[in-house]
């Protein structure tokens, strides 16, 4: 039987994993911009990984630091891969396609933290910190949405 805090070091460290893997897609995001005219799409992927690079520092503090593995992505085999399908898409030539792959690696980051939340083995402030970073998430989710949208009606 795994110990509370066993259980939180494997579900925080797959949301580490998460955040690692948004702030590659973003970064991977950003280096695709051509435009000049793209600044604002430049600014808000700067800010969506500076969020998970906060992220990932709060987790930190709550997973036992031998099973950390703070560098690493889902590349190396864990459950969530949302941002590999991101990286992908990216062709840095359409701006709607971008947000929607962005917009489509927001989705996975809910997903992840929906999982995580859905574990029974959370300490009370581990639940608090994945409640607080779900929620300043699912705003960024809803700001890449809303830039998607308007590239859709233009």
């Amino acid at each position: 039987m795994q110990t509370n805090n066993e259980a939180n070091s494997e579900v925080l460290n797959d949301l580490v994993l998460i955040n690692n893997d948004r702030i590659q897609g973003y970064q991977k995001a950003k280096e695709q911009l051509t435009d000049p005219t793209d600044s604002d799409l430049a600014m808000t992927f700067d800010e969506m990984a500076a969020q998970s690079r906060k992220n990932v520092t709060e987790l930190q503090r709550y997973v036992n630091t031998d099973a950390a593995r703070t560098n690493e992505t889902t590349n190396a085999g864990k459950l969530y891969r949302a941002w590999m399908g991101v990286k992908a898409t990216f062709s840095g030539d359409d701006r709607k396609s971008m947000l929607e792959a962005c917009e489509y690696g927001e989705d996975k980051a809910q997903q992840a933290y929906r999982d995580a939340l859905a574990e029974d083995g959370l300490s009370a402030d581990a639940r608090e910190l994945v409640t607080k970073q779900k929620q300043e998430l699912k705003s960024s989710h809803d700001r890449i949405k809303m830039m998607r949208d308007q590239q859709r009606a233009a």
